[in-house]
């Protein structure tokens, strides 16, 4: 078990939990349960965390651009900057 953080650009941040598992032949899945249908592989376990990390905020991003609530595990309020958002 792994956590990500996605930062949507807005002022949420979310953090879930990603499940990881390598494959029998050798590459690694992961996937979000909290985001059904979210999942993604890689050759190495970083490289599925990291596509998984960018699969997550694009569905995230849809979900929020149509008004549908975001499933959250957690997430964290980041106060607004007036020079814009801080990376």
């Amino acid at each position: 078990m792994e956590h990500i953080t996605i930062s949507p650009e807005s002022t949420t941040t979310y953090l879930f939990q990603a499940e990881v598992e390598q494959e029998e032949d050798g590459r690694w899945s992961a996937w979000i349960e909290a985001l059904p249908g979210c999942a993604t592989w890689g050759y190495t376990k970083e490289e599925a965390l990291e596509a998984l990390r960018e699969a997550a905020q694009a569905y995230i991003e849809v979900m929020v651009e149509k008004g549908q609530p975001v499933p959250v595990e957690r997430a964290i309020q980041i106060p607004s900057s007036p020079h814009g958002r801080m990376t």
